[in-house]
């Protein structure tokens, strides 16, 4: 059974004229272009260790297979605001598991993408572990609802934004949780 033990977050920005290049290139920038990624759904492994992107490469030879949670986002638009975010929440129990999310959007600045991506992993963990909450209250509203119930230990979130290229290259943004064994 294979269930990682640590895992990293990188993000990337790539440009090019072909819009397969420019992932190649947004990969490139968040250093994990090398790689076989395997997307996988969302789940943060119980006891699993965040690690630095440095510390983390050191464990991934070129060519290997690697699972991810990512998220992507394109654009050929010019000056079209394009984001990608992965959202994090770890229980306060790290015996279980935990919530990383998705999301990617067009016209949402780095915050906006990002308290999204942030919120909606917390707020998938905290249905887990059964905290009654309105859904449509604010994330700050939620955050003190979560903190009161003590079961959420930590939430962060990596996010990449960019802005279309202003003669209509690809740009494209993308944001990764990397697992590893």
């Amino acid at each position: 059974m294979y269930v990682p033990k640590k895992l990293f977050f990188t993000k990337g920005v790539g440009v090019h004229r072909e819009k397969l290049s420019s992932f190649e290139l947004a990969l490139r920038d968040a250093r994990i272009a090398y790689y076989n990624l395997v997307r996988v759904s969302s789940i943060f492994p119980p006891n699993c260790e965040e690690i630095s992107i440095e510390e983390g490469l050191e464990h991934l030879q070129p060519g290997q297979i690697v699972h991810c949670v990512m998220s992507e986002c394109a654009t050929a638009e010019p000056n079209r605001l394009c984001a990608a975010s992965v959202g994090v929440a770890i229980p306060r129990d790290r015996n279980r598991f935990g919530y990383l999310s998705e999301h990617h959007a067009f016209g949402q600045s780095e915050q906006v993408a990002s308290d999204y991506a942030e919120d909606l992993a917390a707020e998938m963990l905290a249905t887990v572990l059964g905290v009654e909450f309105d859904p449509d209250s604010s994330w700050d509203e939620k955050r003190e609802i979560w903190k009161i119930a003590d079961v959420i230990y930590q939430t962060k979130e990596v996010t990449a934004t960019s802005v279309g290229h202003a003669r209509g290259h690809w740009t494209t943004v993308v944001a990764a949780a990397i697992l590893l064994p």
